[in-house]
Parts: structure tokens; C-alpha cells; sequence
């Protein structure tokens, strides 16, 4: 807001940052899992079992996780005033 951002810059600037962190974290998550998963089946003789759309769910809902819970941070910080925002650095 110092600088001249408004309201819906600072919400975009949050919501960004709170999905890329989230579907990154998605994405490692998924990997490890189908890792698992894997080396899982292939122990046990069973074949392995891999579906696209559970990627893809799981990979939605690491980013769903990552708006709805990134709102409030992202929307308290853009109703903060600037003098109020440097008070606590």
C-alpha cells in the first residue's frame, strides 16, 4: 500500500504465493505417494494402480487447501495500513 498497490494487488499477491507454495507441495506429495505406492505393489506381488484422476484430484485439492486457507492472511494484509505493516518489522 506504501508503494501504491491496492486492495485486490495484495489479495493477488497472497493468494499467488499461498497456491505455488501449496501445489508445490502437492506435487512432491504426489510423487512420494506413487513412489510409495509402487514400491508398495511391488513388494507385495500385487499390480500397481495408477489413475490419473486421483492425481489429479489430489493435485486440485493441494491447491483448493492452498486458497481457502491462504484468504485470511491475504485479506487481513490487505487491510492493513502501512505504518501499521513496518510497526512490527
Amino acid at each position: 500500500k506504501a508503494l501504491g498497490a491496492q486492495y485486490k494487488d495484495i489479495m493477488a499477491q497472497f493468494l499467488i504465493e499461498a497456491v505455488v507454495i501449496c501445489s508445490i507441495g502437492g506435487a512432491i506429495g504426489t510423487v512420494i505417494g506413487l513412489g510409495g505406492g509402487f514400491l508398495v505393489a511391488v513388494l507385495a506381488k500385487f499390480p500397481p494402480l495408477l489413475s490419473p484422476l486421483t492425481i489429479v484430484i489430489a493435485f486440485g485439492f493441494s491447491t483448493s487447501i492452498g486458497i481457502f486457507f491462504g484468504l485470511y492472511p491475504a485479506n487481513k494484509a490487505a487491510k492493513m495500513s502501512p505504518v501499521e505493516a513496518l510497526r512490527y518489522e
